[in-house]
């Protein structure tokens, strides 16, 4: 379904040049890596999930001669400490803490680069912030709606009927019906995720990671059975935890908030890349984030998924990037919007 990634397309890996915890307040400390040239453009980049964590191979995306990329893990992610905190954990505390981390670093502006979940704190980010965003590239936009979250949950599992079969019984039934509305299947897995059985919150976890490969993939993944250790199923059974604690509760911004607050965003240059064929977040997200800013650009990649790896996806982003670092904007990248006129 995907092409393998082609050596020629990501940049060479290269490691942070500085990296460090950052005291948040309410308990946390986040961790957080800057790479490429110190004195280059900064970005910031904003990683998916909720729940997930910045890789070296996302440092791969930046041209190491051109920018200085900032990547951080957010609250109960990854390297950032308590692992799996969901007290103060909303979205306005990541706004918060991306606020404090530029400060800490000494940047007055800095170009907001995220992909998926990322794409939507990025919008709120910036909604809030504008004085500090340079611009915004924003790759496989999810919005946290209840249509978006639902299409997730519900609306797939028609084109993956036996994943979904895997996911119900990963979870041992814990919602009455496969056509359940997606806040039941939520309910479900959050209370499967704080299972007192033995095994069960990792058995639950586990259907929840694989079901979300399958949809990323377009096929079924096995569940996996074996971790190297036990820290690494810590980490998992913490990802999901975290996840359903921000899309059970609507990422925190309410059902129109971020369109709504996109409409601050004015003049900044905003350039979106989403797959035609991205089953993890609707293309209708990119769409209309792209109606409520009319001087975005939006490119759609055919046959594109929601993996920023693969070659058309990063060769999307990079090339945005790049007429960015020339010219400060996305003109010339992409689509403008047109409003399509009744015949």
């Amino acid at each position: 379904m995907f092409n393998p990634i082609r050596a020629d397309v990501l940049f060479p890996p290269h490691a942070p040049y500085a990296s460090g915890r950052l005291d948040v307040g309410d308990g946390h400390r986040i961790y957080f890596e800057q790479c490429g040239l110190p004195t280059g453009l900064p970005v910031v980049f904003l990683h998916g999930g909720p729940g997930s964590s910045c890789s070296p191979r996302h440092r791969q995306l930046f041209d190491p001669a051109v920018f200085r990329v900032i990547l951080f893990d957010q609250r109960g992610c990854g390297r950032s400490t308590p692992l799996g905190e969901l007290r103060h954990n909303t979205s306005a505390d990541l706004v918060a803490d991306m606020e404090a981390l530029r400060q800490h670093v000494g940047v007055t502006q800095w170009l907001v680069v995220g992909g998926s979940w990322g794409a939507g704190l990025g919008l709120a980010y910036a909604s809030g912030h504008t004085h500090a965003c340079l611009g915004l590239l924003l790759r496989g936009v999810f919005l946290g709606r209840t249509a978006d979250v639902d299409w997730f949950f519900n609306g797939v599992r028609h084109f993956l009927p036996d994943a979904w079969a895997q996911l119900a019984s990963g979870i041992r039934s814990q919602f009455d019906a496969l056509d359940s509305a997606h806040n039941a299947i939520l309910a479900g897995l959050g209370a499967a995720l704080y299972s007192p059985q033995p095994g069960h919150a990792l058995a639950s976890a586990l259907a929840w990671e694989a079901w979300e490969q399958s949809v990323l993939l377009h096929t079924r993944v096995s569940a996996r059975t074996q971790f190297a250790n036990e820290e690494e199923a810590s980490r998992l059974l913490a990802k999901y935890r975290l996840q359903c604690h921000y899309v059970s509760q609507g990422c925190f911004w309410g059902e129109t908030g971020l369109l709504q607050r996109a409409c601050s965003l004015g003049n900044l240059p905003v350039a979106l890349v989403h797959g035609r064929e991205d089953w993890v977040c609707r293309p209708q997200a990119a769409w209309d984030v792209h109606v409520s800013l009319p001087k975005s650009r939006l490119r759609w990649v055919d046959g594109g998924g929601h993996n920023p790896f693969s070659p058309d996806m990063a060769q999307a982003m990079i090339d945005a990037m790049t007429q960015f670092a020339a010219h400060g904007n996305f003109q010339g990248w992409g689509e403008s919007f047109h409003p399509i006129e009744p015949s």
